[in-house]
């Protein structure tokens, strides 16, 4: 049995949520390993629409179990409103089907408010958060002053943290001429809700050691992309968590010799979300159709994305970075129109051609694309199931990002709906 790891190979909204949703109707087990409630997967399951936020993608199915492992940030209020939206669907969720990590450290109302504070007082410089609290509360756990879900289980326990915790969020919020937050306020919601959280918790470490010796297949479900990743990514305009796929392991409590197969979901283009380096780009009509025909527009935030060609470097470097085993391509079917398809092969800076992202923003921002160009196949790819329907033109663009990237393309999505996919290998090897 394999052990699948899922993750962007891009900036996030590469399409996981289609490629998770089918890869969870072959797991037993759906992990949630890092972010928070800012990962945005849509699924559609038997004509119902469901907008995953925190929890794993498995919860839509009968017979799964799904977790949220220590590597999560969980904003409790956020958690309970998901399970009711999902239950309204028709969805059974209980502790027989959700875990949540006893270690997981909680994203709080102060958390949210400094994240806002932040970004508003950034200007130019802000970073394009979704402004839900995940960096701060990151930064918390880092500095060891996080309360985490087992601290609602003692009410003397939860005084203490609070208070460590309020000590130095309140004197950043005096400095700032804000409101300070009264513990006795925030410890009385918290253990209102305390009954209804700790039901779901458990070590997760354990559990997992368990699904593994009864060779249960776990897929472990990555949220954004590689190049948002805090020590790989285009930092500082990232996120505050590790996306690559190493963080699997860390995020569930689990040895690297659990993963077996990493899958990068790669589209068939570039998109990003919020501010940053992109090098390729397009502020013109191309840029518009891509964002247009794409729906490029956040599941959680409705920001819209900025759209550029495919970039072959950035992919080739998420791919080493992370362990890819094998892409499935996304979104092939947004090209269709294209007389002209182009991918970005190289990068000039300073009169000098490079073959990776360098890692200074100053850098990162001077970075000219070197493009080769593609003829488009100007049909539709739309729906298309077998390789060999494609037209000869689109089958060329693949090959020559396989090449160009060094890793096999084991999918091929031809459009958002589950069924229209292109499968050239199970990573489950069934």
């Amino acid at each position: 049995m394999k052990n699948v790891v899922v993750v962007g190979s891009q900036w996030g909204d590469e399409g996981k949520g289609k490629i998770v949703d089918w890869l969870s109707s072959e797991a037993d087990i759906v992990v949630r390993f890092q972010g928070g409630h800012n990962a945005g997967h849509t699924l559609v399951v038997n004509g119902v629409t469901y907008k995953l936020r925190l929890l794993p993608s498995g919860i839509v199915r009968k017979n799964k179990i799904s977790v949220i492992g220590n590597g999560v940030v969980v904003d409790p209020w956020a958690l309970l409103d998901e399970i009711k939206e999902i239950k309204s669907k028709g969805v059974n969720i209980d502790e027989n089907n959700l875990i949540l990590s006893e270690s997981a450290n909680l994203i709080l109302p102060f958390h949210k408010e400094m994240d806002e504070i932040r970004e508003d007082a950034a200007g130019k410089s802000k970073i394009g958060t979704t402004r839900r609290g995940i960096g701060p509360a990151y930064e918390d756990k880092v500095g060891r002053r996080s309360i985490k879900v087992m601290d609602l289980a003692s009410e003397k326990n939860l005084n203490n943290r609070l208070e460590i915790a309020l000590a130095h969020h309140n004197s950043i919020r005096q400095g700032l001429g804000k409101k300070i937050f009264k513990k006795d306020n925030l410890k009385k919601e918290l253990l209102q809700i305390a009954p209804e959280i700790l039901k779901f918790s458990k070590p997760v470490w354990k559990k997992i050691d368990e699904y593994k010796s009864k060779q249960k297949k776990i897929l472990f479900e990555g949220a954004q992309g590689i190049l948002l990743d805090v020590d790989h990514g285009t930092y500082p305009f990232v996120t505050s968590s590790n996306t690559v796929s190493a963080s699997a392991a860390i995020g569930s409590g689990c040895g690297p010799n659990t993963i077996d197969y990493v899958l990068g979901i790669t589209k068939a283009y570039t998109t990003r979300v919020g501010e940053g380096p992109f090098p390729t780009e397009l502020n013109n009509e191309i840029g518009k159709l891509l964002g247009e025909k794409g729906k490029e527009f956040g599941t959680v935030t409705s920001r819209k994305r900025r759209c550029g060609w495919f970039d072959g470097i950035l992919v080739r470097q998420s791919t080493k970075i992370s362990g890819i085993d094998a892409i499935a391509l996304t979104k092939l079917d947004v090209l269709d129109e294209l007389a002209e398809i182009k991918m970005c092969t190289e990068y000039e800076i300073n009169g000098k051609k490079i073959d990776h992202l360098p890692a200074s923003t100053e850098d990162q921002l001077k970075v000219k694309p070197i493009y080769k160009t593609f003829s488009g196949w100007k049909s539709s790819t739309k729906g298309i199931r077998n390789l060999e329907e494609l037209p000869d033109n689109a089958k060329k663009y693949i090959h020559a990002i396989e090449d160009f990237v060094g890793v096999k393309i084991s999918s091929i999505s031809t459009s958002p709906e589950r069924e229209d996919t292109i499968l050239l290998e199970n990573p489950f090897g069934n």
